[in-house]
């Protein structure tokens, strides 16, 4: 149990679940419902995000404790470096700019076009990749091999 625990992994995929769960499937599904107006939709889509957030904040530093226990995933640094930026961008820039968009839309001001959504959604789909990518490649560095340590295996 341990082992696993010290294992990036879990982290990641259960990371990539809460995020894929919230931005692939509710937020869209939300805009689907008929007696739901687009400012409700949004002002609800604001407050969700913003928890996500905070959850994907202690989802990162889980992650770097994990990372930094295992002593053998030097690899994995650079991509938590990425998260890391990725979660800096969202909440100090991305963030703000929607909520404020969304207080215009409230208001019943239709705001000018902004980078800010698609500059969101590319960044959240990296995201997405890198953990998927990062949960593997922890397998792969950190599971121990089936049955190496009863046979020697062969060079090429």
């Amino acid at each position: 149990m341990m082992t696993i625990l010290r294992n990036p992994a879990w982290v990641c995929f259960i990371w990539f679940g809460i995020t894929a769960g919230v931005s692939l499937l509710a937020t869209p599904v939300k805009f689907t419902a008929t007696t739901l107006t687009r400012p409700v939709a949004l002002d609800v889509g604001r407050v969700v995000f913003a928890a996500l957030n905070k959850v994907e904040f202690v989802a990162l530093i889980i992650l770097l404790i994990v990372v930094r226990m295992t002593g053998k995933a030097r690899s994995l640094w650079a991509f938590c470096g990425v998260l890391t930026l990725i979660l800096m961008a969202q909440s100090v820039w991305l963030l703000p700019e929607l909520g404020a968009r969304t207080d215009l839309i409230i208001a019943g001001i239709e705001p000018a076009p902004s980078i800010a959504h698609a500059a969101y959604s590319t960044l959240e789909l990296s995201k997405l990749l890198i953990l998927i990518y990062m949960g593997f490649r922890s397998m792969q560095l950190l599971l121990p091999e089936q049955g190496s340590s009863s046979r020697p295996v062969a060079k090429s």
